[in-house]
């Protein structure tokens, strides 16, 4: 059991900090909840105090707090620092060092690892200076959930909204309980995103993939300890904090940075969602307008699943290899095809027109398919369908393990 701080700021989301103090409180960990003058406008104080049986710090002048100085005493006795929601405003303070308050004291005071959940209006949380705020917070090695997307209370429709709290409670989890995972020290090649194939210096070839599955399974590997390189082609979120980030646009450049990596790598999990088509001629110059049509010619792109599975075929010990399966129709037949085709061990096959799955959302519905095995799991978010996928690559690594010691 854990004692994880709590902080709560100024936002909607609030309320649902009472359902994240909860599910903390199921696992098992002891919580001491952190409010800012702001926060206690959405809910109040004595809710917190009655279901953590502490009471709730909402001021760092509280009378006595003083004595013990109390915020110091806080930083040293927490596992984990957990901000949801935290609004642009805590995130501001956090990146620039202002300590005006007593979550931002301990902010600055603390040792312990720190997990922000952010929420706020879609456009603040894209604005240059918020942005550039979650990077700094970032390069210190402050890990995020997410925020969803969907209704939000200005009225607005977008990304913005309070992640939802059982995949905040899973990623505190993670943090303050990480499972001796076969994964640890082991080199994990991830990649994400689509590729853009260009015709001409304003338009390309490209798809709707936004990086969010591969980005989750990056996550959650480097989480569980493995030394993970991601290989991330053009996303318009930012990527989870990982050993090493290497940015490509086309396929070809994937090809090289995943083939290169690979080499020194015990598993490639390719969630990227590759263009099969390039262009034969980028045009140096904007293609004109005319009246008539105009015709494109399109050459096949490197197959990099194939290739690594031929590679790893020739390895003394081969890679655990991943691949992805999305499809519009006859799924499963056509998923195991391609495990077979491709030599791989897995592949996860998803239905990119079914609700809540495939391309540019938060969730997902797979098929995980071995040799010996098919795992089906529902609708949820991308998070626990990474971490069921990494499930799967730790049980190829121990059945291995345990044949190569006979």
């Amino acid at each position: 059991m854990a004692l994880i701080a709590l902080g709560v700021t100024g936002g909607i989301g609030a309320y649902k900090a009472v359902e994240v103090c909860r599910g903390l409180q199921k696992r098992g960990h002891d919580v001491v909840a952190v409010m800012t003058r702001a926060a206690t406008r959405f809910v109040g104080p004595i809710t917190f105090e009655a279901i953590t049986r502490r009471p709730v710090i909402t001021s760092q002048w509280k009378p006595g707090a003083n004595a013990d100085i109390e915020h110091i005493a806080i930083a040293d006795e927490i596992a984990l620092l957990l901000v949801a929601p935290c609004t642009a405003n805590v995130i501001g303070k956090f990146a620039n060092g202002i300590a005006d308050d007593f979550l931002t004291s301990l902010y600055l005071a603390t040792k312990a690892p720190v997990l922000v959940a952010p929420a706020m209006n879609t456009n603040m949380l894209a604005h240059d200076a918020v942005q550039r705020n979650l990077q700094m917070l970032a390069a210190r090695g402050v890990r995020f959930v997410e925020p969803g997307e969907g209704y939000l209370a200005c009225g607005w429709i977008g990304k913005g909204r309070l992640a939802e709290a059982e995949d905040i409670v899973a990623a505190a989890e993670r943090i303050v309980s990480p499972r001796d995972s076969v994964l640890r020290g082991r080199r994990l090649v991830v990649t994400a995103g689509p590729t853009y194939e260009d015709i001409d210096p304003v338009r390309y070839v490209g798809n709707r993939s936004s990086g969010r599955m591969g980005f989750a399974i990056a996550a959650a590997a480097h989480a569980r300890g493995a030394n993970v390189t991601l290989v991330a082609g053009p996303t318009s979120i930012e990527p989870p904090a990982t050993d090493e980030v290497i940015r490509v646009r086309r396929a070809s450049e994937m090809h090289a940075a995943v083939m290169l990596a690979a080499e020194h790598a015990d598993v490639v999990i390719m969630a990227a969602a590759v263009a099969d088509y390039a262009p034969v001629d980028t045009a140096p110059g904007k293609i004109a307008k005319t009246s008539g049509p105009l015709t494109l010619t399109l050459q096949r792109t490197p197959d990099i699943l194939a290739d690594l599975g031929k590679s790893s075929a020739t390895r003394a010990t081969p890679l655990v290899l991943v691949g992805f399966a999305a499809e519009t129709g006859d799924l499963l037949q056509k998923a195991r095809d391609k495990r077979i085709r491709k030599n791989v061990d897995l592949i996860v096959a998803n239905d990119v027109t079914a609700p809540g799955a495939g391309f540019d959302v938060e969730t997902n519905a797979v098929t995980i398919i071995g040799a010996d095995q098919e795992q089906t799991l529902p609708v949820q978010s991308k998070a626990r369908i990474a971490d069921a996928i990494l499930d799967r690559v730790e049980q190829l690594l121990q059945t291995r393990s345990a044949a190569a010691a006979r």
